[in-house]
């Protein structure tokens, strides 16, 4: 099993939030700068007025990685790990691992929803691929 993160004040909301499917990010109420990964003072004014924000969960590929090399003892290869820039956060981007059984697939511009996998008192954040094409 692969280590989990501890909680912390600052990122309880990060960790947690998936729980009801939800991507927290921290904010600052002052300047409406997003912050992650997630302080307890803003980087851009120096605030404490700092909370966490659901985003919409979706963003854009700014990068990603297959692994074929499996770290941990049954760990399922190849697997796609994105860097994601996530909207309405500008600045902020989000590494996880990509839902697909076709990593070889994933490509920089690509359009991503946030999915989360429960494991202890945290939620694994995962991107999924947008359908694209499809009727709203």
């Amino acid at each position: 099993m692969r280590p989990l993160p501890e909680l912390t004040p600052e990122n309880t909301a990060f960790w947690t939030g998936g729980a009801r499917g939800e991507l927290m990010i921290a904010c600052c109420n002052d300047c409406n700068t997003a912050i992650h990964p997630p302080q307890i003072v803003c980087p851009a004014c120096l605030s404490r007025n700092v909370a966490a924000r659901a985003m919409a969960g979706t963003g854009t590929v700014y990068t990603f990685t297959v692994n074929h090399q499996p770290w941990l003892p049954d760990m399922a290869v190849p697997f796609a790990l994105a860097v994601v820039d996530v909207d309405g956060a500008p600045g902020v981007r989000v590494t996880a691992p990509v839902i697909s059984d076709q990593p070889e697939t994933v490509q920089i511009g690509q359009r991503m929803q946030i999915r989360f996998e429960a494991a202890g008192d945290v939620w694994l954040p995962k991107w999924q691929p947008l359908e694209t094409g499809a009727c709203a």
